[in-house]
């Protein structure tokens, strides 16, 4: 039989592909369902809130992964006065992440491994992260020999200051944005910004996708028998 992944926050399905791609059987959870033109969630979806869930639903599960959203952490780190001066993000979905795999390695009785993604600001909030790929920075069961990335770039760890490089990496496809914080302006104000929303909210998830390379490692490093 083929092994079994589960893909919280699943978007597009980065992380799905590269299990696919490995030999795994997927089935992904998130809010809404992504499709923006050709592109689409690449296996089982099923909308549902993270929250809701509990592990000892994945028992059979041999690997779960993981990308809650990040608008909270990068807004935060934006070398902005106003984001700054933002409250504790709530982490609530990171932890969820955790909770659910506690549950599902208790109801299987051995240990699920699990990989959670996000931007580098979040470890601020929820402690030091075991690699990064790039800026996809990941906590979790990560393997001790990782991979190294050269173009791997997240749009939170770039620095604002410096105009060339930041044109360069806004015209790339190698940019995660963690979401629509792009789009933060008050839409009140900006006409545009709300007129593009959608396309944003495409561009957004388009480049929040994990990396092929990251993925198919991860997949490969976890799949029994391997």
């Amino acid at each position: 039989m083929r092994p079994l992944a589960i893909d919280l926050f699943c978007g597009l399905g980065g992380w799905t592909e590269g299990l696919i791609d490995a030999g795994y059987d997927v089935i992904g959870f998130d809010l809404e369902r992504h499709e923006y033109g050709e592109h689409r969630y690449p296996a089982t979806l099923v909308i549902q809130d993270v929250t809701t869930l509990h592990g000892s639903q994945f028992r059979t599960a041999a690997l779960i992964v993981a990308s809650p959203p990040c608008q909270g952490y990068s807004y935060r780190a934006m070398p902005w006065s106003r984001a700054r001066a933002l409250p504790p993000p709530d982490n609530t979905l990171f932890e969820a992440c955790f909770r659910i795999q506690r549950e599902a390695c208790e109801a299987a009785g051995r240990h699920i491994p699990l990989i959670v993604e996000n931007v580098r600001g979040a470890q601020r909030w929820v402690g030091r992260a075991r690699w990064n790929y790039g800026s996809f920075y990941l906590w979790g069961d990560v393997p001790a020999l990782m991979p190294f990335a050269h173009k791997a770039v997240k749009a939170p760890g770039m620095d604002w200051n410096d105009r060339t490089r930041r044109g360069q990496w806004f015209g790339g496809n190698a940019i995660k944005s963690g979401g629509d914080w792009f789009a933060i302006k008050d839409r009140k104000r900006d006409p545009m910004a709300a007129a593009s929303g959608g396309k944003r909210k495409a561009a957004a998830a388009m480049t929040a996708k994990i990396p092929p390379a990251l993925s198919r490692y991860i997949a490969a490093t976890f799949k029994p028998g391997a």
